[in-house]
């Protein structure tokens, strides 16, 4: 079992505003879709990525409802060759101006996106352009967190960056490719708490049989939060430690249309 990154979700207030932001200014095109009767999940990403890319997922409920974003969810970020470029790229679009690359230290930048969820951009010589590079997610408890991974879904550090007053792991499966999504754990040193909110749903990961993944994740103690029988037996869901929700998904199994 490989655990590789899928996706990550986002909820959404306006479904068509939200995709013609992603289309227009980081070429996404859709992937996919799951249409229900009180819910619609659209998958959408770079034309080119490969296979082993992970889509960003926008989920819009029907019944108009608004949402907190929180703080324990902070960001996706997308690759781009050049990030004063890309940055430069987005402001004459007409994207607001939220963190430009000075501010950052001259490697990578923010914007926002209509629903207010932060859109990082990184410098990568390696993906698709705007593919989806990481998610990041906040966490109370480092050593805790980075347990949670290796033992749970066998990650392995492919990177860290350690300051003053906070700390930034990136975590991937052994073999996955270049192109596959991270997790980033940030851990701020002042001991604070966060708010899930429910703007942000979960990052997802991607099995070849959603019964065996299951059954190897009780063995690991992992949470038992939503079985695959609960979920029609199409996917299923854990928690890590601070409550982000992770979804188990074959994506042969998957709906859609």
């Amino acid at each position: 079992m490989t655990y590789t990154l899928d996706h990550a979700m986002m909820r959404v207030e306006d479904l068509e505003a939200s995709m013609d932001w992603y289309a227009t200014h980081l070429e996404y095109e859709e992937k996919g879709r799951w249409a229900a009767d009180t819910f619609t999940n659209v998958y959408l990403g770079p034309e080119d990525q490969g296979e082993d890319a992970a889509v960003l997922e926008l989920t819009y409920n029907h019944d108009d409802r608004s949402y907190e974003r929180g703080d324990a969810w902070g960001h996706i970020a997308v690759r781009v060759e050049d990030v004063f470029e890309a940055y430069e790229e987005l402001m004459d679009a007409g994207v607001e101006d939220y963190r430009d690359p000075e501010s950052c230290g001259g490697s990578y930048a923010f914007v926002k996106d209509p629903d207010g969820h932060e859109v990082e951009l990184v410098e990568r010589d390696y993906g698709a352009r705007w593919s989806l590079d990481h998610t990041m997610l906040r966490v109370e408890d480092a050593d805790e967190a980075i347990g949670f991974w290796t033992r749970k879904f066998e990650y392995e550090h492919t990177g860290r960056w350690e300051s003053d007053t906070f700390a930034n792991y990136f975590l991937k499966p052994e073999d996955a490719s270049e192109e596959a999504m991270a997790v980033e754990l940030t851990y701020n040193y002042d001991g604070r708490t966060y708010d899930l909110g429910d703007a942000w749903g979960h990052v997802c990961v991607r099995v070849d049989d959603l019964h065996e993944a299951w059954d190897e994740l009780m063995v690991r103690e992992a949470e038992d939060y939503r079985d695959p029988e609960s979920c029609d037996d199409m996917f299923a869901f854990t928690t890590d430690p601070d409550g982000h929700e992770i979804e188990l998904l074959n994506p042969a199994d998957a709906p859609g249309e």
